[in-house]
């Protein structure tokens, strides 16, 4: 797999910094005010083996990366009435110490689609947009994947943790209704980002729970976007590392 990057910013209590985030699709990567930092989910990101960060630098917890916020924009594939598309998925991250809030939103075609602004992960924001799509507009990503799945009771983080099954499609698509993902878990290719993305994607159909979810009523901005809006901690003037 290709590394992307995206760029954005990272607060915290001590002042803000650009950074580039990168993924090669499972790890992340991330380097702050000299030090890199590195993890399988954003709420996971730990000092590159061999360096250091100094205490007075950063807000660390058990030797984690927290009590700060990452924000950045990232390219993201769309099936348009089965045309691929570029949109853009705006991110907004505060790595609280105990509860992490996330905040995603799409914009493409002058149309923006958010998740509620407090989710706690990426499965449950991507999946509020998911809903909020129109039914010709489908997200390419691992995410929204026929060939991806967790695997049930498994501890997960704010992203990654979700396995990949595209070098056994066949045995995936038969098996997994029969057995579960659990079945097939020894067999998976990696586990992903939620928000990757490779060739192999197939659209899975949105889930009969997630359908069944009324989408928040479409708003209009001064702009003249639609806006389908959620609700949470996250507002507008609001420090997002101050305790709701």
């Amino acid at each position: 797999m290709t590394d992307e990057s995206w760029a954005g910013w990272y607060r915290d209590r001590h002042g803000s910094e650009a950074v580039i985030l990168t993924t090669d699709g499972r790890q992340l990567r991330i380097r702050t005010r000299g030090t890199d930092f590195e993890g399988e989910s954003f709420d996971g990101l730990v000092p590159v083996a061999g360096t250091r960060a100094e205490a007075d630098v950063f807000d660390l917890t058990d030797g984690v990366l927290g009590d700060c916020v990452l924000e950045w924009d990232m390219p993201l594939p769309v099936l348009v009435a089965g045309t691929v598309r570029q949109a853009t998925l705006g991110c907004l991250l505060s790595l609280r110490r105990t509860d992490p809030d996330l905040y995603l939103s799409l914009h493409l075609d002058g149309a923006v689609y958010e998740s509620h602004r407090a989710e706690s992960d990426f499965p449950s924001a991507l999946a509020t947009i998911r809903t909020a799509l129109p039914p010709d507009i489908h997200l390419q990503i691992c995410a929204a994947c026929a060939l991806s799945g967790y695997l049930p009771a498994a501890e997960r983080g704010v992203s990654g943790g979700l396995g990949c099954f595209r070098d056994t499609k066949d045995a995936y698509r038969d098996g997994v209704d029969a057995s579960g993902v659990e079945g097939l878990w020894d067999r998976r290719t990696g586990l992903v980002q939620e928000i990757w993305s490779c060739r192999d994607f197939e659209p899975r159909p949105v889930e009969p729970a997630l359908a069944a979810e009324e989408p928040a009523e479409p708003r209009t901005r001064a702009s003249g976007r639609a806006v389908r809006t959620g609700t949470g901690r996250l507002r507008a003037g609001v420090n997002p590392l101050t305790p709701a």
